[in-house]
């Protein structure tokens, strides 16, 4: 049923958040902060400066948020592939496997849903203005509490939030917003793409996907993904921190601008081994939990 995809997206995004949290927060420190001199310097420094707490910051309030935005990507993706192949779930199982064109294009409507469900249109001084209503927020306020390294600012995402809003106004919630689009809507398309390939290429036709082809089909994706999108991840932390005693950027071409004079162009690159060594354990339990859920709500036909 359509609806279950949506569930199982919720379940599996929630747990593939709480497990790669740790090593995001080194990478968001990585790409915001150039106090660090590489991922085990700033392992190093945090634990002894806030021991495994620091690790953690920032966790509650998107693993509570991403599963909801995990659901809309999943269960939007399942039922646009359903639509484009005229076909369902357990069809394509039994050896009528989607196109790569339906794959991409089935990915890439996924992200646009899920930023259309959190977009309205302000005019603002006649400028038409589109802000993330729901993803920048809940990502601002995580990259906030991570990058702190005391808590002197910051007590918590309720404080996190009341501390912008009388600071910088609704607009500061914003922040990176336009970073965090062009970072997301084109590498869902490439998210699916790989795995769904490499599940295929590790599956007997007609069989249904073991463990191991979805771990490394899973694993796999998450890595490609974030290949692609480390260099405006870069610019999406740089500008979130940019309000938060950071340095300050008109936007994002300016971020980008500034970047590349001081730090050259391997700056759009903090933080890829690590976004990669991350990818991977966290897309393959987000993919396993799905798989297997989907599993227990659609049981396949038995042959």
């Amino acid at each position: 049923m359509p609806f279950l995809e949506f569930i199982a997206g919720c379940i599996s995004g929630s747990v593939g958040m709480a497990f790669g949290h740790p090593l995001d927060t080194v990478k968001v420190r990585l790409q915001a902060q150039s106090v660090y001199k590489g991922i085990f310097h700033c392992v190093a420094k945090t634990y002894a400066h806030e021991g495994l707490h620091g690790f953690f910051k920032g966790m509650a309030f998107p693993v509570m948020t991403t599963g909801i935005i995990n659901s809309v990507v999943f269960g939007s993706y399942s039922n646009a592939l359903d639509f484009l192949t005229q076909s369902q779930r357990n069809d394509r199982s039994q050896g009528k496997a989607a196109s790569s064109a339906h794959v991409y294009t089935a990915g890439c409507f996924s992200g646009m849903v899920q930023h259309m469900c959190s977009y309205y249109k302000a005019c603002e001084e006649k400028e038409l203005q589109e802000e993330v209503l729901v993803s920048a927020p809940i990502d601002l306020v995580k990259v906030r509490l991570q990058g702190q390294t005391t808590a002197e600012r910051y007590r918590g995402p309720t404080h996190c939030v009341a501390v912008i809003l009388k600071g910088e106004g609704p607009r500061g919630l914003f922040r990176g917003g336009l970073a965090l689009t062009l970072r997301d809507v084109p590498c869902y398309g490439l998210y699916f793409l790989p795995y769904e390939a490499i599940l295929k290429a590790l599956t007997e036709t007609g069989k249904q996907p073991g463990t191991f082809a979805i771990l490394i089909a899973g694993g796999s994706a998450g890595v490609v993904t974030w290949a692609f999108a480390t260099p405006m991840d870069v610019i999406k932390a740089r500008l979130q921190m940019s309000g938060a005693g950071g340095r300050e950027y008109n936007g994002v071409l300016h971020c980008m601008r500034v970047s590349i004079r001081e730090e050259g162009l391997r700056v759009f690159f903090k933080g890829l081994l690590l976004n990669s060594l991350r990818a991977f354990p966290v897309n393959a339990i987000t993919f396993l939990t799905y798989e297997s859920l989907m599993g227990f709500f659609c049981p396949p036909p038995h042959s």
